[in-house]
């Protein structure tokens, strides 16, 4: 194998485990909003952090595997597609990170109820159902997407 299937398989790892990421995370935010006792909710946003585990190493290898990749190849960072990717890339890590900050509120609240009886709560609703956090997190995917269709087509 040469270099470049080396840069191209990993790039891809990464690209896999984000979108992989991606998916379980947002699963079982999802399935969080289709639960009522505490106990429930916390058992599927501790889970979410495999997910955003599995995005943090995902984002890290398609950029620096991506760079490299682009290096090789000759490209380097001077193409517009090449820098579009990188700003979607950015703007994707940055939504994601803001909305997922909610969820991490309503863990720690989740964990607070638990602690004192299980019972439903309306802030804990009002956390796990917070629609701006849903609609950054939801972008930060759709952002995702448009890298892949720039890193397919290269349109620009």
């Amino acid at each position: 194998m040469t270099l470049y299937h080396w840069l191209l398989f990993f790039h891809l790892l990464g690209a896999f485990a984000l979108f992989a990421g991606a998916a379980v995370a947002g699963t079982l935010q999802i399935g969080a909003l289709r639960r009522e006792r505490p106990s429930e909710i916390l058992t599927l946003l501790r889970l979410t952090r495999v997910g955003v585990a599995l995005v943090g190493i995902g984002a890290v290898l398609t950029l620096v595997f991506g760079i490299a990749l682009a290096s090789h190849l000759g490209y380097g960072l001077t193409p517009a597609w090449v820098r579009a990717a990188l700003g979607l890339w950015l703007a994707s890590m940055a939504l994601g990170g803001i909305g997922g900050r909610t969820a991490r509120h309503a863990r720690y609240r989740a964990e607070e109820l638990v602690a004192a009886g299980d019972r439903p709560d309306d802030e804990l609703r009002a956390l796990v159902a917070h629609r701006p956090s849903l609609v950054l997190s939801y972008l930060s995917s759709i952002l995702l997407f448009a890298i892949v269709v720039l890193m397919v087509w290269r349109p620009i």
